[in-house]
């Protein structure tokens, strides 16, 4: 939202209070309020007639401080508000004198050096972050009788910003105007289904804006060199948060509003499902899976979207018994067959769903003022929503999932959530503008705790579309409705970036595009893409994405990046679980795991998947791939060619092919099963070395399918010689390693039994 007519101007109907000088300090419980005028004081007169606004400082946890700056302080306190994490072992210093205010928490730092002049600055271990200048920060008022408050926090030349959810703009997001509003807009435009209003700087900061409503962000736009932020009312409360580096600010952030929760093991394998208006039964549904067994592709989990359920009747969390007679039968089947089992829900419930009378009435549905329920046609004739804010409401909603999970379902997609109406009353008496953006977070969380009580910590998991701050720990989410193009392709993988810089761990997305069909051409690619992220399904609209149904290469390509990622599971679990533990996320854009290389920057074509994979997905129908190389040196992990980077590459891939690459100084374990993504990742395992130099020391960890270490290999090179050290199960493992010194150069240790291997690299 604009306030100013240019640089020099308020537009005509706006008024600004800004703080002028710090006139007044106190310091109580390891917090410091600034009393602030809204002039200059230079007598007692002019404390007269004047607003003043009140700036809190506090500090829930280490290298976190809170800034609250507030006009009135009368009105009544509206809710939701997002689920904050303190820490009571955090210590903070607070200081001030006749001159100067500071206040510290760990390594992060803001002053105000002239208490006259209202000019504060965050530092972190004494390097300049961001600031306030005169007139950035204040209270607004417009003539209407809206009022707002906001914040313009300096940027520096150079400075780029990232996040504010899954946004399918440009990537890096200065010179845009960004409204965080949960919608139903597609990956083509700029709505979002998940808007975070916390933004992550090049710089080494990242700024969490506390409301849970409708937050206005004019970054680097309004204002060339502000970050500006607004909210409607008397107060703004943000969080600027520290770290020695992006992946620190991230994890601290993790800290402050919940860590990413560890998705099931079998969630990584190959998703397939009905696709949503095509027409199948379960002799449908077997003709796909019996057809992926057939072709040796291994699939993990079938999903069944929404008409699982008769039509005009979602949701009633019922099985259509004219498709799907026999679903407790059909289920166990399916888990002989070794698949999990998915299914479609939301929070609406139709009219004619036998569930909207009963919610009706026991008060279970969100009601519009004058105590009706509230409802439309939109997506489900006479549609209302559950009100997750009545707790009975939940366990209502919550056991009419149970039998489903009874019945052997083993999760949930948990779609929509994002039209959420403002004319409407909850049951608490939540604000409907600020519940807009955060019923998602009731939803997802009513669903994932009960798959939490039913199939316990580890082994939880839904596949959601919408959220908000704090839904990352409730994985998994997908990229909502894209189309199948190479550019809604590209856009899809950018909103992900985006939205893995904006505290979420895990993501996934429609392989070949949900809506329309894609080429054979863009199926494989996409595929190829798709079996490099962190979680991979096949759905579309209109049409079934089986891949014989494109060609018969399409199966190729799919067995193969199949197998393949099958095969990288203990590498790719190891890393969801560092995920879980440290809240960076496991999908990486290159700039935060290559901060200081300018030309990450602004790439958003490739990415890192964990900590030494990079994947760059080809994105035209002739092979043609452009992709980066920071410095050093790099190893193909499909053909084991060694290439040099610091520069850009050009070149033509065949189907079975996409730049995929390990830095030198890896390590990548690759295990001995491809046809599932859960099984016994330290049974003979191999640890890759991707070329260890002179003096290194390498380490690489293995984990069993619960999260626990399972063995762990420590590498150093010496002397020209390999000393290797392995701990935890060593029963069947060894090493392959490679050199930079020829393409061919590849050395092999078998390990078995053994604890430690010394070798000779003369």
């Amino acid at each position: 939202m604009k306030f100013s007519n240019g640089f020099w101007l308020l537009q005509d109907d706006v008024t600004l209070i800004s703080p002028m000088e710090a006139r007044d300090i106190r310091i109580k419980d390891d917090k410091m309020t600034l009393f602030a005028p809204a002039k200059k004081i230079e007598n007692r007169g002019d404390t007269l007639n004047l607003p003043q606004l009140t700036v809190e400082l506090s500090s829930p946890r280490r290298n976190i401080i809170k800034v609250k700056m507030y006009h009135h302080a009368g009105g009544i306190n509206a809710f939701p508000e997002f689920q904050i994490n303190p820490s009571e072992d955090n210590e903070v210093v607070a200081d001030s004198s006749d001159k100067s205010v500071s206040f510290r928490s760990g390594d992060l730092q803001f002053d105000i050096k002239d208490r006259k002049v209202w000019r504060s600055e965050f530092s972190f271990k004494g390097k300049a972050l961001t600031g306030s200048q005169k007139k950035s920060a204040g209270f607004i008022k417009k003539d209407d009788g809206s009022v707002y408050c906001r914040e313009q926090l300096d940027l520096d030349v150079g400075e780029t910003l990232y996040g504010l959810g899954e946004r399918f703009t440009p990537f890096v997001k200065n010179g845009q105007v960004v409204d965080i509003w949960n919608e139903d807009g597609g990956t083509s435009s700029e709505q979002s289904y998940k808007n975070i209003p916390f933004y992550l700087s090049s710089k080494g900061y990242g700024v969490l804006v506390n409301h849970p409503g409708k937050v206005s962000f004019e970054l680097a736009s309004e204002a060339v060199s502000k970050a500006q932020f607004s909210v409607p009312g008397e107060s703004l409360e943000y969080y600027l948060i520290g770290g020695d580096n992006l992946k620190e600010v991230l994890s601290n952030y993790g800290a402050l509003t919940g860590k990413p929760s560890l998705p099931p093991a079998w969630s990584f394998g190959l998703w397939l499902t009905t696709s949503f208006t095509t027409s199948y039964d379960e002799s449908t549904v077997n003709s796909f899976i019996d057809g992926m067994a057939e072709r040796d592709i291994p699939l993990q989990v079938f999903h069944f979207d929404s008409f699982w359920m008769k039509e005009f009747q979602w949701c009633d969390f019922k099985w259509d018994p004219e498709i799907f007679p026999d679903p407790k039968g059909m289920l166990a089947r399916l888990k002989e067959k070794g698949l999990k089992s998915c299914l479609w829900i939301n929070s609406y419930i139709a009219q004619k769903s036998a569930l909207f009378d009963e919610g009706k009435e026991k008060g279970y549905l969100v009601k519009r003022p004058d105590g009706s329920v509230w409802q439309w046609d939109m997506w489900q004739a006479g549609m209302a929503l559950v009100d997750f804010t009545n707790p009975d409401a939940t366990l209502w909603f919550q056991s009419k999932l149970r039998p489903l999970l009874e019945q052997g379902v083993d999760c949930f997609k948990t779609d929509f959530a994002e039209r959420i109406p403002l004319d409407i009353c909850y049951f608490d008496g939540s604000d409907p503008q600020r519940m807009h953006n955060y019923y998602t977070q009731l939803f997802n969380k009513a669903v994932y705790d009960l798959l939490l009580e039913f199939r316990g910590q580890g082994d939880a998991m839904v596949f959601a579309r919408s959220a908000t701050v704090g839904g990352q720990q409730f994985p998994v989410h997908w990229g909502g409705d894209c189309s199948a193009s190479y550019t809604s392709m590209a856009e899809s993988l950018r909103g992900g970036l985006s939205l893995c810089l904006s505290g979420f761990g895990f993501w996934s997305h429609d392989i070949g595009g949900f809506e329309q069909t894609a080429t054979p051409d863009l199926y494989k690619r996409w595929a190829a893409f798709g079996l490099l992220s962190t979680h991979s399904r096949l759905h579309g609209s209109e049409s079934y994405r089986v891949p014989w149904n494109f060609d018969d290469e399409a199966c190729d390509v799919l067995r193969f990046f199949t197998k393949l990622k099958n095969t990288l599971m203990p590498y790719l679990y190891n890393m969801a679980c560092t995920t879980s533990e440290t809240a960076v996320p496991m999908m990486r854009a290159m700039v935060l795991e290559y901060p200081e290389d300018p030309a990450c920057a602004y790439l958003d074509t490739q990415y890192m998947l964990g900590d030494s994979l990079l994947v760059a997905p080809i994105f035209n129908d002739r092979g043609e791939s452009s992709y980066y190389l920071p410095q050093g040196p790099w190893f193909n992990l499909i053909d084991g060619r060694c290439m040099f980077g610091g520069r850009w590459i050009a070149e033509t891939h065949d189907y079975m092919s996409i730049p995929l690459f390990a830095p030198s100084g890896s390590i990548i374990p690759r295990g001995s099963c491809d046809n599932k993504a859960d099984y016994e990742y330290s049974q003979g395992v191999r640890f890759d070395i991707y070329n260890i130099e002179e003096g290194q020391n390498l380490t690489s960890t293995v984990r069993n399918i619960k999260g626990e270490i399972d063995l762990t290999i420590d590498v150093m090179r010496s002397n020209n010689e390999l000393f290797i050290r392995a701990e935890g199960n060593v029963e069947n493992w060894s090493v392959r390693l490679f050199s930079t010194d020829s393409e061919s150069a590849t050395i092999n240790i078998d390990g078995s039994g053994r604890r430690e291997i010394k070798f000779s690299l003369k």
